[in-house]
């Protein structure tokens, strides 16, 4: 039993943590790579957030793409899964249709938005008729973003209604006769008796918004490598630790910002539900 437990545990520190951490230790330093590790205390923050243009409009675009998850994609995913669990006719179709584009990959999600979007051949300008004067959904800073989290969001919608789905399908039948001979409506047994019930379910879906929102990395590389009003931490990670520019320290840098953002959200949230779970 203790090897069995313990194998996976050495596995997930020898190629979660160690890489975490290590990344950690290198962002205060200048290393390219190749070269002398030089130490540079926490100057490579400073750069980031002082002298580095692209860094804040990322910042931005990530938590942009975190709330359109969590305040638009989660609630229409949760109100897909109401409706579907009352078994209305159709339900098996609807599930699939919906819960199709979570086995795409976001890099194909990225391709089928340039199918979709593309100035010169895109579907989206001739499904509303602007041919003569189409529409650059891609190219367009002010436009682009919102573009593509139409397209994430539909995969995100899919992912939460399953995972509601299952949850309301283990929601005791009792709870919901008793709220109606109590004459609670159909929104307030929702919210005030089987929504209480399903905060495991809950949970999980938060962490998983918050992880896609701050990890979002595949749509927007796959479109145009992340520029031009698409801007996210970890496009600016990867170009500068694996880019031309070969800077392995101010990317670690950025690196660890991202896991400081994504372990606030994630460790606030648990700690207040630890709480609420001993009161």
């Amino acid at each position: 039993m203790g090897l069995l437990l313990g194998l996976p545990v050495l596995l997930d520190l020898a190629l979660v943590w160690g890489p975490a951490l290590a990344s950690v230790g290198l962002s205060f330093t200048s290393w390219d790579g190749i070269g002398e590790i030089t130490p540079v205390g926490g100057q490579n923050y400073h750069n980031a957030v002082t002298i580095y243009p692209p860094f804040w409009p990322a910042v931005r675009h990530n938590l942009l793409w975190l709330a359109f998850l969590g305040l638009i994609a989660t609630p229409f995913g949760m109100l897909m899964a109401a409706l579907l669990d009352r078994q209305m006719r159709w339900t098996r179709f609807y599930q699939t249709a919906l819960y199709l584009p979570v086995v795409l990959s976001l890099a194909v999600i990225g391709f089928i938005a340039q199918l979709i979007y593309s100035r010169d051949y895109g579907v989206l300008n001739s499904v509303i008729g602007r041919t003569d004067e189409p529409i650059d959904w891609i190219g367009d800073p002010a436009i682009n973003l919102w573009a593509v989290l139409a397209l994430v969001g539909w995969r995100h919608v899919g992912y939460v209604m399953l995972l509601y789905l299952a949850g309301l399908k283990a929601v005791d039948p009792g709870l919901k006769e008793a709220a109606a001979l109590d004459g609670a409506n159909e929104p307030q047994t929702f919210f005030r008796v089987v929504f209480p019930v399903l905060r495991p379910v809950n949970i999980i879906i938060f962490v998983i918004t918050v992880i896609e929102g701050l990890r979002a990395f595949d749509v927007v590389y796959a479109i145009n490598r992340g520029r031009n009003g698409l801007e996210l931490l970890s496009v600016l990670i990867t170009d500068n630790i694996i880019g031309e520019a070969s800077r392995v320290g101010f990317g670690s840098a950025l690196a660890a910002i991202l896991l400081a953002i994504s372990l606030g959200f994630v460790v606030t949230y648990l700690v207040q539900v630890l709480r609420g779970d001993r009161s």
